[in-house]
């Protein structure tokens, strides 16, 4: 979330949101010039390219394009950091997701075997990021500079998606236009495509993409869907044709949270194995500790999905889970990431248990800054040979808001939006 880069004592490069080279992309201003100079692509914008007859020659030329950015992402942080000095620096390597994202059943040991040559292609492209990472291990080494490597979640197989939707359905929640709506909201959806306007929906959230809901009779709908299932009600006062009463709120809720961890939540995966479609059914409220008088748009339930599996809004055939074939597969994200720590200050430990939101208030112990007693996140100290001495302090004020201006024209806007969409972070 760097884009537009704001003023820091320092510099940024904005990241994966950042339209484009064209765009204002880097502060100082004056650092642009230098930059488009020796990168004349620094913003990763490259989508993974299709073509119908692609074949593996597209394939390699997308790894390339990959294993180019880890490299060119090295080299701009040591020009950078050489230019401008620093205390603290921090690099994405965004590509790493994306590599995992378009190419997780080629390294998945259960099918990496059916395509050997684009197995190798992605253990080469994923060595040349190793070497990006060595690098600036010893960019680090030359500047005394400890050194922690964090992701910001895993990844694994995307092998099923699940349409509660569905499931609202059956169990009477939500219900459907007529046929001839429904119809027509596929017909559309297909001449999108057809027209390459498919992107348009993404970007105004709109559930008239996939389904025809009669809101006049739908007390519950998934509004929102991908890696986890935005569930709503229907609520009088806040949805436009709510129909579910205030005093009703809480305990239509509680069914619906029982009844999505429940049995009818229960099915056969493609191994004979039964599996529970979520792993979880949270209240936001509960699980990001706020309030929903304050946050009163947020979701009623988040559903997140098994390991493997994803959300969609979209009602296709009678099946509460499609399960892909192989020609489908691709990557998602799982909520386990990694955390790595070393250099100067640090200690050997296997097996420590952290968030990321730990990696704030640790970077600041390990400058010797005092942390904000309301910092999300605790201090790793398992990390440190001798614990630093940790100070703390008030916040005195908080810093206003950037507001909601709008920072993107509607080119920019679609640009990013088709890449969110590409990697499923859109549906």
């Amino acid at each position: 979330m760097t884009y537009p880069p704001v003023q820091v004592n320092g510099f940024l490069v904005s990241g994966f949101e950042t339209p484009g080279p064209s765009a204002d992309f880097v502060y100082p201003p004056s650092l642009r010039g230098e930059i488009l100079k020796r990168w004349p692509d620094p913003t990763l914008k490259t989508k993974w390219r299709r073509k119908l007859f692609g074949g593996n020659t597209l394939f390699a030329k997308n790894l390339e394009y990959m294993s180019r950015s880890f490299h060119q992402g090295a080299a701009m942080t040591r020009f950078l950091g050489n230019k401008c000095g620093w205390d603290a620096l921090m690099v994405v390597f965004k590509l790493t997701d994306n590599i995992q994202h378009k190419t997780w059943k080629y390294i998945d040991p259960r099918w990496s075997n059916r395509n050997p040559r684009r197995t190798e292609m992605v253990k080469q492209c994923f060595t040349e990021s190793d070497k990006a990472v060595g690098d600036l291990m010893k960019y680090a080494d030359e500047n005394g500079a400890t050194v922690m490597i964090v992701s910001d979640h895993g990844h694994g197989s995307l092998e099923g998606k699940i349409q509660p939707n569905l499931l609202l359905q059956r169990w009477g929640y939500l219900a459907l236009d007529t046929g001839s709506a429904q119809s027509g909201t596929r017909l559309r959806y297909l001449l999108d495509r057809w027209t390459g306007k498919t992107k348009k929906f993404a970007r105004e959230g709109s559930i008239a993409q996939d389904l025809a809901v009669d809101f006049k009779k739908t007390r519950a709908c998934i509004m929102h869907a991908g890696m986890a299932g935005f569930l709503y009600l229907n609520l009088k006062g806040r949805q436009p044709c709510g129909i579910v009463e205030p005093k009703d709120y809480d305990a239509l809720r509680d069914e619906l949270q029982a009844r999505f961890m429940g049995k009818d939540c229960q099915t056969t995966d493609p191994t004979g194995k039964t599996i529970q479609l979520f792993s979880a059914a949270h209240k936001p409220e509960e699980l990001y500790n706020c309030s929903r008088q304050d946050q009163p748009w947020m979701p009623d339930l988040i559903l997140i999905p098994q390991d493997s599996l994803a959300v969609v809004r979209k009602i296709r055939g009678n099946n509460p889970i499609n399960w892909l074939p192989y020609s489908k597969i691709e990557g998602t994200h799982r909520p386990q990431g990694i955390f790595a720590a070393t250099g100067p200050g640090t200690t050997k430990k296997e097996g420590m248990n952290a968030q990321i939101a730990d990696c704030a208030p640790t970077i600041l112990a390990l400058l010797g800054l005092p942390i904000p007693e309301d910092m999300d996140g605790r201090v790793l100290t398992e990390i440190f040979d001798e614990i630093p001495a940790l100070t703390y302090e008030t916040a005195t004020g908080t810093a206003a808001a950037q507001g909601g201006e709008q920072v993107y024209s509607d080119e920019e806007l679609q640009q990013v939006t088709d890449r969110l969409a590409d990697l499923g972070y859109l549906e």
